[in-house]
């Protein structure tokens, strides 16, 4: 069993919302509250024998959220840098509203999502895909149950996997902060 995990929140998360991609945002102190909500709720959704191994995105937001998660379950985090969120290239620091009202094609764009979409100066949701799959592939080889901290993009990736719409799908599933989502 893989749980995936999108790391606390941080400043960028909250109204301005801004575009974090690759941006090194830390934690606030909520998101370093529901760093350790998350300890405790992996620890009992991973059953009697408790969540063998812990890993992390390299991007201090979820590498924190997991350093905090880790002390709850006695666990040191292995970074691996393919969890990252997708790099958002031009758009990283932008507020969503400024996009939205000055790229609206560009948004529309994003908002559909799919195969072809690329982040203006960034990566296509595609390379974040095949990124994440290999992460992912090799967690799922390691002992579980694993606990993953990453991204709201590298959990909806990972959803993509296995849906008849792949990357068409990408904006189906709302991805909270610090909440557990089973990898089905």
């Amino acid at each position: 069993m893989i749980l995936l995990a999108r790391h606390g929140e941080t400043a960028d998360n909250v109204p301005p919302q801004r575009v974090q991609g690759w941006r090194d945002v830390p934690l606030n102190e909520r998101g370093r509250e529901q760093a350790r909500a998350l300890g405790e709720a992996a620890a009992t959704a991973a059953g009697d024998g408790g969540v063998a191994t812990l890993w992390s995105s390299h991007l201090s937001r979820a590498r924190e959220t997991a350093e905090i998660a880790g002390e709850v379950l006695g666990l040191e985090p292995r970074v691996d840098e393919r969890l990252a969120e997708s790099n958002r290239g031009a758009w990283e620091g932008r507020a969503v509203a400024d996009i939205e009202r000055e790229e609206p094609e560009a948004w529309a764009e994003w908002r559909r999502a799919g195969a072809g979409f690329r982040f203006p100066g960034g990566e296509s949701l595609e390379e974040h895909l095949r990124r994440a799959s290999a992460a992912l592939d090799d967690i799922a080889a390691s002992p579980l149950p694993a606990l993953v901290v990453c991204h709201g993009g590298t959990i909806r990736c990972a959803f993509t996997r296995n849906n008849p719409r792949g990357l068409d799908a990408f904006h189906e599933l709302d991805v909270p902060n610090a909440q557990i989502i089973p990898l089905p």
